[in-house]
């Protein structure tokens, strides 16, 4: 009835992986491994892999026969590189975990161990480290056996004891439920990938490496002497021994910090931490992504495949590796013009669908504040809005500057900040500060109740919940420690929030992918970025996405305000916003 499944590969990207062996697990305490393609003096005859995966083929590719693994988008893209797409996987372990239990470790070892009691071989008892670590082909056959078995094994020993626990819950049930429609989604994305123009990133390359150059001779001339700029010590000799600046904060061993935030703080007085903070900016920029994205590029397909790690962030959210798409700077002109570089072939274009003031409107459902859900069913600007009640002025009065403090103060709030940190990120008095957040609850007294009735519960159930029934878990919320408590109170309000908006994406992912593969095949989707999805297509679809997408997006989830989701379309990523 159910299959527990795991393959042995030669790497672990999983665009470029290859099949060692497979091992199968139908019942507790027996599994079987096939070995397809070890290597070595003692490697015994093998069946051969052609004859193995097409006896298999018809096994993998029925929606029917129900699989089990751990870490399914990774098996599922192994076997696509051996050209066989796997359908009904109904099962994933590490997904039940971070649906149970978020804020504990997902790998299968630490789930054996937690919930059976059976600690595993270890791949590094297997293979070695480091250097010296041995490819698996390599691995005696009789070691690869036991150690294959053993996963698949202790895979369906780990799902027999987590499912009844969510079997039992109806909100984790639909959580879970969520995660592996999404899992299935995000294959398709890490599959398509996104075109990367090489020349572009080039181009952009050679202009910041002048700028970096530029930027160091500048920094030269305001330290009256040439000096190493990423040397710490060397900072600090100039900064406070040689101009005097004020010293901000010392490490722990007691020397004078020149950390970002030092520099942040004197780059506000003084030109030569300003000039600093950029050159870091650019030199990381470079290095991460105008450098790299062209080299990260699959040579067959010429696109970047981004990792999705479904299980990482406590809050629901997905987390994008090699490359990361989601810390591309989009505050500066430099870190936007990355954008350019993702483009779509000839003949086809990017289309990027976000939702509008997510956490916001996230923030008027849970609180059901009626001047905030107001706000919103009028279809105000909700900054605007804010900065009408805040200031005492009406909404046409509202200045631009009245409007950034509102806006700093709605998304603050969301973040749990108090009146320091408001302070701090307005650049006015801590006191003038507190008068502000003081009027915005007297404004709006729902969402100071939302907070209040927040804290109360995670610190009586040492978790909160998203709107769906997610589970964050805050382990600090009753913690002796001031501080800890603090951030843990602090998350206990940003939590579902955030949480929630990670639900609300995941669910468009899914509806979205569904509806394109029954109306729209020819469109893509290519990325999923913070509340944003974006897309590749042909021209000749254009109209249908600005229609339908925000549509299907607005439609996920009845909230007790609207869902708002806008699509720009371009050339590439950048323009299509």
């Amino acid at each position: 009835q159910l299959v527990a499944l795991d393959t042995e590969t030669d790497s672990l990207d999983e665009m470029r992986a290859r099949i060692v062996g497979i091992s199968f697990s139908v019942q507790p305490g027996e599994a079987a491994y096939i070995p397809l393609r070890h290597e070595g003096p003692d490697a015994p005859a093998q069946l051969p892999m052609d004859a193995v995966l097409a006896r298999l083929r018809p096994w993998l590719q029925d929606g029917q026969r129900h699989k089990l693994g751990q870490h399914v988008k990774y098996d599922r893209h192994v076997f696509a590189n051996h050209g066989i797409e796997v359908q009904g996987y109904v099962h994933d372990t590490m997904l039940q975990s971070y649906v149970l239990e978020v804020h504990k470790p997902h790998n299968l070892g630490s789930l054996a161990e937690r919930h059976t009691g059976r600690q595993g071989i270890s791949y590094e008892a297997l293979c070695g480290k480091g250097a010296h670590q041995i490819p698996f082909a390599q691995v005696p056959l009789d070691k690869a056996a036991a150690y294959s078995c053993e996963d698949s094994d202790q895979t369906l020993d780990v799902h027999q004891a987590l499912w009844p626990l969510l079997q039992a819950n109806d909100k984790l049930r639909f959580v879970y439920a969520l995660e592996i429609a999404s899992s299935e989604a995000l294959y398709r994305i890490e599959r398509n990938g996104v075109l990367i123009d090489a020349p572009t990133l080039a181009g952009q390359s050679h202009e910041l490496g002048q700028r970096i150059l530029q930027l160091e001779t500048e920094a030269y001339a305001l330290a009256g002497q040439p000096f190493n700029l990423s040397s710490p010590k060397q900072l600090g000799e100039i900064f406070f021994d040689k101009l005097g600046l004020p010293v901000v904060k010392k490490t722990a061993t007691g020397a004078r910090s020149t950390d970002e935030e030092v520099l942040e703080k004197l780059a506000e007085n003084y030109p030569l931490p300003a000039k600093l903070l950029e050159h870091r900016g650019l030199v990381k920029l470079k290095g991460t992504y105008t450098d790299k994205l062209a080299q990260l590029a699959l040579p067959r397909t010429g696109r970047v495949h981004t990792h999705y790690a479904q299980a990482v962030a406590v809050t629901g959210r997905l987390s994008s590796n090699d490359p990361n798409l989601q810390n591309i700077p989009i505050r500066t002109p430099e870190g936007r013009r990355v954008r350019e570089a993702f483009v779509a072939p000839a003949g086809r274009v990017i289309a990027s669908a976000d939702y509008s003031q997510i956490e916001l409107r996230i923030m008027a459902h849970l609180s059901a504040d009626a001047a905030l859900l107001q706000a919103f069913h009028a279809g105000q600007d909700v900054h605007r809005a804010t900065a009408a009640e805040v200031f005492g002025v009406s909404v046409d009065q509202v200045s631009t500057e009245q409007r950034r403090y509102a806006k700093v103060i709605n998304f603050g709030l969301i973040y749990g900040m108090g009146s320091f940190g408001l302070a701090k990120n307005l650049g006015i008095e801590t006191k003038a500060a507190a008068a502000y957040i003081d009027r915005y609850f007297q404004r709006y007294p729902g969402v100071k109740q939302y907070m209040d009735d927040t804290k109360v519960a995670a610190r009586s159930m040492g978790y909160v919940e998203t709107v769906f029934g997610r589970r964050l878990y805050l382990p600090e919320i009753n913690s002796p420690n001031g501080p800890r408590r603090s951030g843990a109170e602090r998350a206990a309000i940003n939590a579902p929030m955030q949480g929630t908006a990670a639900d609300l994406i995941k669910m468009a992912m899914v509806a979205v992918q569904k509806e394109l593969d029954a109306h729209q095949p020819d469109v893509q989707m290519i990325m999923q970025v913070h509340d944003e999805l974006v897309f590749e297509l042909p021209e000749s679809a254009v109209d249908w996405v600005r229609t339908e997408i925000p549509r299907l997006m607005a439609e996920v989830a009845a909230l007790k305000v609207p869902l708002l989701a806008e699509v720009g379309v371009g050339p590439n990523w950048e323009k299509a916003h």
